[in-house]
């Protein structure tokens, strides 16, 4: 692996054209695609030394593939991590970052406010296996360490957070894990490593859905985690064994997309701003969150630790869930999609659609209100995105 790294002081998008997987003897430009299932070996005690670990070469491209390598190690440079592995999706990523690390009877604390999914995991499927899960309500986020008991594992968090676009104090909760010696997980999906870094805040493991901006273009779905060495190997072995790990086509094109993760999501967040400051302002908008609007509830926190404010905005439209359904019925450009993080913008009723079936209490401990509207930011003209806004809400008042 040909690697640059930051103490020789090259900057993100030198770091992120430039590691790559070494050229092969055809002395290729861009990195090939290494598409083969497994790999061979010199003889008979190097394939036994391969497999006891006692080498580092490549064996099974269930175990690592030199284009998933290069992809992790991209991330990890990013994100200033250790160690990494990449997964076949984000939600594979959450599951096995947590599962080989938690035991029956353990208990994790986590934000309310986190993907549908992970939550379905923390709720319905991890109480299967005997570990239970208690949530802090992001507007009293001090008050996380009442619920810290003595089987305490964990302390797991999103931000800015899905759908709600809540922002928290990833230094103050990295302070909490610290004193009281819990592993602290951070999914930062949204911000990309470009925009925030949880490990230097006091993360342990970092989480991200390649699935969103890291593709940037809906193509792809895929996985990273990276973080201390000593908990991203145990993830790497539960990985091989249950069969979760990329392949090498979706690492290829998530490390390519990585070339472009600067530019794009400069570009994605200039125009969500100016979109977010022209929804401020319209009439038919009860309530809007986007973390580098000063209205936002946690503005200073998002100033103070990300880059710039990312490219979801949350809002609400005034007359509850019957507007936001006539809302997502009248969009012509903005497409209708659960995905987000792609060049084309993207608009999302979450009460009427991807959490219809969540208890009307969870869904307000979550901050889903029937009127919320999730809109992911492309690349498109501010103008022709702000049209097709400006005629949908129009259809709604």
């Amino acid at each position: 692996m040909s690697t640059l790294n930051h103490d020789e002081g090259f900057c993100f998008e030198t770091l992120a054209i430039r590691t790559q997987t070494e050229r092969t003897q055809y002395r290729e430009h861009s990195t090939p695609l290494f598409l083969t299932s497994s790999f061979v070996f010199d003889d008979a005690e190097n394939m036994r030394a391969v497999f006891a670990e006692e080498i580092e070469q490549y064996s099974y491209s269930r175990f690592t593939n030199p284009n998933q390598t290069e992809l992790v190690d991209k991330i990890c440079l990013f994100e200033q991590a250790e160690a990494g592995f990449a997964f076949a999706t984000g939600m594979a990523a959450v599951y096995c970052s947590l599962f080989p690390l938690l035991k029956t009877g353990d208990h994790i604390v986590s934000c309310s406010n986190i993907f549908g999914s992970t939550r379905g995991l923390f709720s319905n499927l991890f109480p299967e296996w005997g570990v239970e899960t208690s949530y802090f309500d992001i507007n009293q986020v001090y008050d996380v360490e009442k619920l810290i008991q003595p089987n305490t594992k964990i302390l797991f968090a999103e931000s800015p957070t899905n759908p709600g676009v809540d922002v928290l104090d990833l230094a103050y909760l990295g302070e909490i894990a610290k004193k009281h010696n819990l592993l602290f997980i951070v999914d930062n999906t949204f911000a990309t490593p470009y925009l925030q870094t949880p490990i230097t805040l006091g993360a342990h493991i970092v989480i991200h859905s390649g699935t969103k901006l890291i593709d940037g273009q809906g193509r792809v779905c895929g996985g990273i985690t990276v973080g201390y060495k000593e908990y991203i190997h145990k993830i790497y072995l539960f990985t091989r064994t249950t069969g979760a790990s990329i392949s090498p086509f979706n690492a290829w094109v998530l490390s390519k997309s990585l070339e472009t993760l600067a530019v794009r999501v400069d570009r994605h967040c200039e125009n969500a701003l100016i979109i977010a400051e022209y929804l401020e302002q319209h009439p038919a908008v009860e309530f809007i969150k986007y973390p580098f609007l000063p209205s936002h509830p946690q503005y200073k926190i998002a100033k103070k630790q990300m880059r710039q404010g990312g490219n979801i905005i949350a809002f609400g439209i005034k007359g509850g869930l019957d507007a936001g359904r006539t809302f997502l019925n009248a969009v012509k450009l903005c497409s209708r999609s659960a995905n987000l993080g792609d060049s084309r913008t993207i608009v999302t009723h979450p009460a009427s659609t991807t959490h219809s079936k969540v208890p009307a209490e969870e869904k307000v401990a979550t901050g889903i209100t029937d009127n919320l509207i999730r809109l992911s930011v492309g690349l498109e003209n501010t103008k022709d995105i702000i049209r097709d806004l400006e005629q949908a809400l129009a259809v709604t008042q």
